[in-house]
């Protein structure tokens, strides 16, 4: 006996039949809606649903932390006291420590590239007068671009608190800047490494976790910025993100993230900040869904309960079953995913029951 040949795909089909009690049935265009008898029942029915549908594709992940940059020691020295992995630094605080002397970090967006000293004038002058001033040390102090007598003496309040000789100047090798509070990410020179300037003494990022995940060049569509992505986290944890863009494999410094010459590397965004990866472990793997499309509170059925229609008219029809009886409608068939179709027109509901072959 033939089985009920049904719909595995919406490509260019122009003519399947389907077996009905038996015979085969040829859809027609003019058959949409037209009864059938009692002999004609299908061989199994099925319920068309109101559900989402979502097109997915699920890869493994790393936990990460977002802009990657290697700080460099500014002078000659020897590392006392190494930058700590993986802890978080803000305003004020050592990032590690040379010839015995800390290196501590301030906030801007300038650069150290000199030494700071009374009669200076310049954007770093500013940047440096608003980081003393948010540390306590500029009671005093008019922040402008100009280091005065006010300013030196705030450098050494300061200076004294770290337990430095006070000299009133910011030596290159004194502070870096960085936009904001770090992460360690590694440290690149160990205790008692001898540095040199320009040598990589250790590697922050921003304290915002990602997630960086390897697609393949046929998957672009879902390295779209902004595209929805579900994850779940090494400990169980579950969490929702977007994708930031694409990364180079040399930008994101984790162990078996080098793409091949036909991946692609993408970075996500989770949204729930600096708190969403907290606790978990940075070395375990992640499960990663991008989320291509989605279709929210659709009609559905499963993709083997769709006919397609013969005749000039063709396209797409159910069959309804009422019963004893049964009869086609013709349907508009959507997105499919995970076995199911969309379906949609003004004779098909939720609730009905409809054909569909059995194996």
């Amino acid at each position: 006996m033939k089985r009920r040949t049904t719909l595995l795909a919406l490509g260019a089909m122009t003519v399947v039949g389907a077996v009905v009690g038996g015979v085969l049935y040829l859809g027609n265009g003019a058959d949409a809606g037209a009864s059938a008898k009692r002999g004609d029942l299908p061989p199994g029915t099925t319920t068309v649903v109101r559900t989402d549908l979502v097109q997915s594709k699920t890869v493994d992940g790393k936990l990460d932390f977002a802009q990657r940059r290697t700080v460099k020691s500014a002078v000659e020295g020897t590392v006392t006291v190494a930058a700590s992995e993986g802890k978080t630094l803000t305003l004020g605080q050592a990032l590690y420590e040379l010839n015995d002397k800390p290196v501590t970090l301030l906030y801007g967006p300038v650069p150290m590239f000199r030494e700071m000293k009374a009669g200076d004038r310049g954007s770093d002058v500013l940047q440096l007068e608003r980081n003393l001033r948010d540390l306590g040390y500029g009671a005093k102090l008019y922040v402008d671009v100009r280091y005065d007598k006010d300013t030196e003496a705030a450098v050494k309040q300061w200076q004294k608190s770290l337990n430095r000789e006070m000299t009133g100047r910011v030596g290159k090798g004194d502070v870096v800047f960085q936009p904001g509070r770090v992460k360690v990410a590694s440290a690149d020179a160990a205790l008692a490494d001898q540095v040199a300037p320009g040598e990589p003494v250790l590697t922050v990022a921003s304290t915002k976790p990602v997630i960086r995940a390897q697609l393949d060049q046929k998957d672009g569509a879902l390295t779209r910025s902004g595209t929805k992505v579900e994850v779940t986290l090494p400990s169980g944890k579950t969490a929702t993100g977007k994708v930031a863009g694409t990364v180079r494999p040399e930008e994101t410094g984790a162990e078996g993230q080098e793409a091949p010459a036909d991946g692609i590397i993408v970075e996500v965004v989770l949204d729930g900040g600096a708190g969403a990866a907290s606790g978990e472990d940075a070395k375990a793997s992640a499960s990663v869904k991008f989320v291509s499309e989605a279709r929210r509170g659709v009609l559905a059925v499963p993709v083997e309960a769709v006919v397609a229609l013969r005749g000039e008219n063709g396209g797409y029809g159910l069959q309804i079953v009422d019963g004893t009886t049964s009869r086609m409608v013709r349907v508009e068939a959507g997105m499919t995913a995970d076995g199911q179709i969309e379906v949609s027109g003004p004779d098909v509901r939720e609730g009905m029951k409809v054909g569909v072959a059995t194996s």
